[in-house]
């Protein structure tokens, strides 16, 4: 059975920083993109950044240059480096994989989420 664990989540400053890591478990043929995403109290989950397995990343324009998005194939793990943290970055921040396990097609699977609270 394919599993995402994140970890990495807790309390920083403003203007601190934060990793997030998640790691993918199971019997796995391949993955496809990663994917973090967050969801603020009240808001909509919203995307963060994404890698694919050849190593391009997407963010979205207000995010770009203060988080940076990796994964490592071989120990199929994917992290996030959030630099100069602000208030707004406050929320849950899951991490998604399209995954192929032996015996089964692509699926997108979900970790359980970690909290990054942003506050002096």
């Amino acid at each position: 059975q394919v599993q995402l664990v994140e970890s990495g989540g807790g309390l920083a400053q403003p203007g601190g920083s934060l990793r997030l890591s998640c790691a993918a478990s199971g019997i796995i043929v391949r993955i496809d993109t990663m994917t973090w995403y967050r969801q603020a109290p009240g808001r909509l989950r919203e995307l963060v950044a994404s890698i694919t397995s050849g190593g391009y990343t997407h963010y979205p324009a207000y995010l770009k240059g203060r988080f940076t998005i990796s994964r490592d194939n071989a120990k199929k793990t994917v992290s996030l480096q959030m630099n100069n943290l602000k208030d707004e970055d406050t929320a849950v921040y899951y991490c998604n994989a399209d995954i192929m396990a032996e015996g089964s097609g692509p699926t997108s699977y979900w970790g359980q989420g970690t909290q990054v609270t942003v506050s002096s």
